[in-house]
């Protein structure tokens, strides 16, 4: 009887193994697709800037300006981004930014210094987020109504301080700041303020358990809260995070304006709110980056910047932004559908 005749073993066919797609790589493509497409947004309009008022948009005082503005409302931006991650909104963070403004230039605060003033305005803005916090995490109050309550209220206790005049600052540590001798290198210290706080931002966000617990949050609330992680606690976290971001940025508009000012901060709500969301931060929660939404603040500077310096009129500048704005997330999601 014949024995069976084995195949040598180097004929013998090496299946390859089977390697599925990670979901964290479909992730990554997807957010550097985003990232492409707001760069190439913000190139256009710097091309655009660039031809139409070439001797004005170019000059480098302008492009400090441009950064300058950027830097106020970019770090409200990156509390803002957090919160919208998480699920949450916050409508307030105009009107704080405006009564930490305020609170933090009383004549009695500055009798402090630079210190006082620095210490008052965050202060204010987590406290304000811990109002925030507390009725959101604990008390089981919508976001939306909670911090546009605290709107109606910061703004309303801004303007008693204040009795609707402009406090000016006196302290000269901060006025130096706003003056080009303080620049490092052409950057201006607001910039730089920005430049650290979007990075911790980011390190926050992608590299600790803090930042994976708020993605979580955002993503499935109950499944969160059956992995183990303390939901109210960590939503009270982020309104503190989002009032501490506030807190800074007040502190940033005193240096720039020099004064405190009860209509500061007006509509930075919608302005952040806008931001986070073309730089790729859904609505709905569970998802955003970052670097998107400096770069959705970066746009909106820019096209402020282009339509002041073409003398356009505020409502065709409402218009046209509104259109830009549209144009740029078309184009983010088409691009998106294409990876």
């Amino acid at each position: 009887m014949t024995q069976p005749v084995s195949p040598p073993r180097d004929e013998i066919p090496k299946l390859s193994p089977q390697v599925e797609p990670s979901p964290w790589r479909a992730v990554v493509a997807r957010a550097d697709v985003r990232t492409l497409s707001l760069l190439g947004v913000l190139a256009a309009l710097i091309l655009i800037g660039g031809i139409t008022k070439p001797d004005e948009f170019l000059d480098t005082r302008n492009l400090q300006l441009v950064l300058t503005q950027a830097s106020v409302i970019g770090v409200v931006t990156v509390g803002m981004t957090f919160v919208i991650i998480s699920g949450g909104i916050d409508l307030s963070v105009g009107a704080i930014v405006a009564l930490a403004s305020v609170w933090a230039t009383t004549v009695a605060t500055q009798d402090y210094g630079f210190a006082g003033i620095f210490f008052t305005a965050v202060i204010v803005g987590v406290g304000c987020g811990l109002v925030n916090g507390v009725l959101i995490a604990y008390g089981t109050m919508v976001p939306f109504i909670a911090t546009l309550a605290m709107l109606a209220s910061a703004r309303g206790l801004a303007l008693q301080i204040t009795d609707g005049n402009t406090q000016v600052v006196t302290v000269d540590g901060i006025l130096d700041l706003g003056e080009r001798d303080s620049y490092v290198l052409g950057v201006p210290p607001l910039v730089m303020v920005f430049a650290v706080v979007t990075i911790i931002g980011w390190l926050v966000l992608n590299r600790t358990t803090f930042g994976r617990r708020t993605v979580a949050v955002g993503g499935n609330a109950e499944a969160a809260r059956l992995a183990g992680i303390d939901v109210r606690r960590q939503r009270l976290y982020l309104y503190l995070l989002s009032g501490l971001c506030c807190g800074i940025a007040a502190f940033l508009l005193i240096i720039l304006s020099g004064s405190g000012q009860n209509t500061n901060g007006n509509l930075y709500e919608l302005d952040a709110i806008a931001a986070a969301i073309i730089g790729g931060t859904l609505l709905t929660g569970g998802r955003g980056t970052i670097v998107g939404s400096v770069l959705g603040v970066l746009i909106f500077t820019t096209i402020t910047n282009i339509f002041a310096l073409n003398n356009l009129q505020s409502d065709v500048q409402q218009i046209a932004k509104g259109a830009i704005i549209v144009a740029a997330v078309l184009v983010q999601r088409r691009t998106a559908s294409t990876t």
